[in-house]
């Protein structure tokens, strides 16, 4: 039986290199084998978020205590912000297509250490701080799809989940430490840790600069598709766009940001800071070091299989909340984290391999879909939990995520099966 072009290459592998698949040998053993620019990418992977993290996250703490915007007014900054950093890498997707990656990132990053600079003068002056934190955002919505693209520019389909889950890596862990490096600063010495920060953007900036401009992409199997530029044919913006992927990429982020967003407010007053802190070290650390081992493994799994596995982890977990106790919260964070690498990860390699339109393209794609998916789990999510709060039952908001990271999967799956026939049909 000839497989389909969609088949995922490693079903084809030989024996040995199906072991090495399962164990992880591949991954740990590819990340040798990198090219200069590609080493780059990954230790920015690292920094940028580094840098950002050391300053977003107490975004809300600084505009209402140090400016003294009401909370009201903080939520609408934040939540408009966080949108457009997800939504806009749709434009960011569009820009990279007619300027180039490099190109592309090099822009982003401008904008992005103008943001960061821009924090300095912000904290005299809400609006300033304001405008900042959206050139931030906007930094960030054009970087993200052109940056996934340019790492897997010209590299062979069985390399991409290495490359693709070794940047996520690279990404979690700075993630996890720019918070931990930032908060004896930031509102001792705010000013100092800004100017700390727009200088590191700074350097990254002048490092992208340096990065060779891609060379013109072409793939025989996809013949005419991914167009050589220049010329580029343009073509609209969501032409091509493989929408079970993109689907399931909202529904996988709308239920995990419940998580993301209302486990500190549940597990804090059940345990204590430093237990929080203690759950999300070992769930960075879980992300950071599995994400690569896993990488073939989920890139040989068939798609209906992973979301099996992704939504049944992420069930199990919320679940698992649900009974409140210590050891419940840190076993139900780190099944979700299962959840989270295999949803997150084949949902970029499924719409890779189902859309006909270049990778920055497509990762501005997926980064529209996170967006609706963590604005609509922001909407939800406060009315949610509060009512179960005020029941006296707050276990019942895991609960309600839990069933419907059961429900909600296949009833989607049924649902474009309807509407579009051979959309949702397994690889």
């Amino acid at each position: 039986m000839t497989p389909s072009s969609d088949e995922p290459p490693g079903r084809l592998r030989s024996r040995p290199a199906r072991f090495a698949a399962r164990t992880g040998l591949n991954g740990l053993a590819g990340l040798t084998g990198l090219s200069g620019p590609q080493y780059f990418l990954l230790a920015g992977s690292f920094l940028i978020p580094l840098g950002s993290f050391a300053v977003l996250p107490f975004m809300s703490v600084l505009l209402h205590e140090q400016l003294g915007m009401g909370l009201g007014a903080v939520g609408v900054v934040l939540a408009i912000a966080s949108f457009v950093q997800f939504a806009g890498g749709v434009v960011g997707a569009v820009v990279a297509e007619r300027i180039g990656l490099q190109r592309t990132m090099l822009l982003a990053l401008l904008v992005r250490t103008a943001g960061f600079a821009g924090f300095v003068p912000g904290l005299g002056h809400p609006a300033t701080a304001v405008a900042a934190l959206f050139l931030v955002s906007c930094g960030a919505a054009l970087y993200l799809p052109a940056n996934k693209a340019y790492l897997v520019h010209r590299v062979a389909d069985e390399r991409r989940p290495l490359l693709l889950s070794a940047s996520g890596s690279a990404l979690n862990a700075g993630i996890a430490l720019g918070p931990l490096a930032a908060a004896p600063f930031v509102l001792s010495a705010s000013a100092g840790l800004f100017t700390t920060v727009a200088v590191l953007f700074a350097a990254i900036t002048v490092g992208h600069a340096l990065l060779p401009v891609e060379a013109p992409d072409h793939h025989p199997e996809k013949e005419g598709v991914e167009a050589q530029h220049p010329p580029r044919q343009r073509q609209k913006p969501f032409a091509g766009l493989p929408v079970l992927p993109f689907a399931v990429t909202v529904l996988s982020v709308y239920v995990f940001m419940f998580f993301q967003h209302y486990l500190a407010v549940y597990a804090v007053p059940r345990t204590s800071t430093e237990f929080y802190g203690l759950v999300l070290a070992l769930y960075a650390v879980l992300l950071v070091v599995a994400q690569p081992l896993l990488s073939d493994r989920i890139a040989c799994m068939p798609y209906p299989r992973a979301l099996r596995v992704g939504f049944a982890a992420l069930a199990a977990g919320m679940a698992t909340l649900a009974l409140g106790h210590p050891a419940a919260l840190l076993a139900g964070a780190l099944l979700i984290c299962l959840g989270e690498i295999v949803l997150f990860l084949k949902n970029d390699l499924e719409a890779l391999a189902r859309s006909p339109r270049a990778p920055a393209v497509v990762f501005g794609h997926q980064r529209l879909a996170a967006g609706i998916g963590a604005f609509a789990s922001g909407i939800a999510g406060g009315a949610g939990y509060g009512l179960a709060e005020r029941s006296g039952h707050p276990g019942l908001f895991w609960a309600a995520i839990a069933v419907q990271c059961a429900l909600l999967p296949p009833l989607l799956v049924h649902a474009l099966r309807r509407l579009r026939p051979g959309s949702a049909t397994d690889h």
